[in-house]
């Protein structure tokens, strides 16, 4: 699983965030449905005031592949 971040700077010497998607996780499964499953643990692991997350990760990919 690899974390990027985009919209951070930082700030007294810590990464804060600096508003709109701030981080992007990438993972790699077996198939999709497992990297689906790996993307997910590691956002719900992320926690930072103010922070949500997409529910449709990777579901124009299955829509697109007819994965299940």
């Amino acid at each position: 699983m690899e974390v990027f971040h985009a919209g951070t700077t930082t700030k007294d010497g810590k990464v804060v965030t600096d508003g709109g998607r701030v981080l992007g996780v990438t993972a790699i499964g077996k198939d999709i449905p497992e990297a689906i499953q790996r993307v997910y643990q590691a956002v719900e692991s992320i926690n930072f005031q103010g922070a949500h997350y997409r529910k449709d990760i990777a579901q124009r990919a299955v829509k697109r592949l007819g994965v299940e």
